[in-house]
């Protein structure tokens, strides 16, 4: 997923009126405001009411579902013949802000903002991706991306990174 095929998709959801947040490692690199490596994929999360639109709009434009084992009604995965892939994790507030379906997003973790060549997206904010690239077992990639926004924003790099710290330069 080149930057400008995301931002092409970003731009095309909010043209239709689609409240978008990029999440994943395409928000790591928007939080940083340039891209640090390749990405084969977009990662956005978005309101549930707007799946069917946002399906509606890709599928015009080729893609299909691309099943996963994790595939459900809020987290699926649509790609079309060049292989780009988008990523959907969808999620429903109450009037509240509290979680009552699909991915477990809260209120406080869409607050951030980055861009991608230049264009301006939502995402979420340095330390709520920290804290989204932890809990399970990480990875060196995963270490590229929370070293990067640590570095950059102040944060102190999780524990369960420091093994990475002599391996990884």
């Amino acid at each position: 997923m080149t930057s400008e095929d995301a931002v092409k998709i970003i731009k095309l959801l909010e043209q239709n009126e689609i409240e978008v947040y990029v999440v994943g490692g395409w928000g790591v690199d928007a939080l940083l405001g340039r891209q640090t490596r390749k990405h084969s994929d977009l990662d956005i999360a978005l309101p549930h009411r707007f799946v069917p639109r946002l399906r509606e709009l890709l599928e015009a434009r080729g893609y299909i579902d691309v099943p996963r084992p994790d595939t459900s009604e809020c987290n699926f995965v649509l790609g079309d013949s060049s292989n780009r892939l988008v990523d959907v994790h969808s999620y429903i507030f109450d009037e509240n802000g509290k979680n009552i379906f699909g991915i477990a997003f809260e209120p406080r973790h869409l607050t951030g903002f980055g861009s991608i060549n230049g264009y301006a997206v939502k995402g979420a904010p340095p330390d709520v991706t920290v804290e989204f690239h932890t809990g399970y077992d990480v990875a060196e990639d995963d270490y590229h991306d929370v070293k990067a926004i640590c570095e950059r924003f102040n944060i102190s790099l999780p524990k369960c990174y420091e093994k990475f710290a002599d391996v990884v330069k």
